[in-house]
């Protein structure tokens, strides 16, 4: 069985299950945090987990993804408002991408897709 790619979203809201939808949908596994403030604890539960990459949402699109930057030293791009620029983040290497809210499953289905595209070269 292959591996499969793990993504953990963290949402300052405690939304992210459209995100999750889309993650799943381009068959990768999807680990929501829980709970108000979860894009704070991004970078721990990406540790725990051994995830490949982590999202977080907030309303600057970058405490959750600075915090876990700072405490893992993952990769990081933050600020981001759309679905083709956490593509080229993607692209870029960045392993904690951080956005305004976005909880759409087409974000997750792409950056994924995207990410298992560079797995395969």
């Amino acid at each position: 069985m292959e591996n499969k790619v793990k993504v953990i979203i963290g949402d300052r809201l405690g939304k992210g299950s459209n995100v999750a939808k889309g993650v799943e949908a381009a068959g990768g596994i999807a680990i929501v945090i829980p709970g108000v403030g979860a894009d704070m604890k991004l970078g721990d539960v990406m540790n725990q987990e051994n995830a490949d990459f982590g999202i977080s949402f907030c309303g600057s699109g970058g405490a959750g993804a600075l915090t876990a930057a700072n405490k893992y030293k993952y990769p990081v791009e933050f600020g981001l408002r759309s679905i083709d620029a956490g593509v080229t983040a993607i692209r870029a290497g960045k392993k904690v991408i951080g956005f305004g809210f976005m909880d759409v499953e087409e974000l997750g289905k792409r950056l994924t897709e995207e990410f298992i595209k560079l797995q395969q070269k």
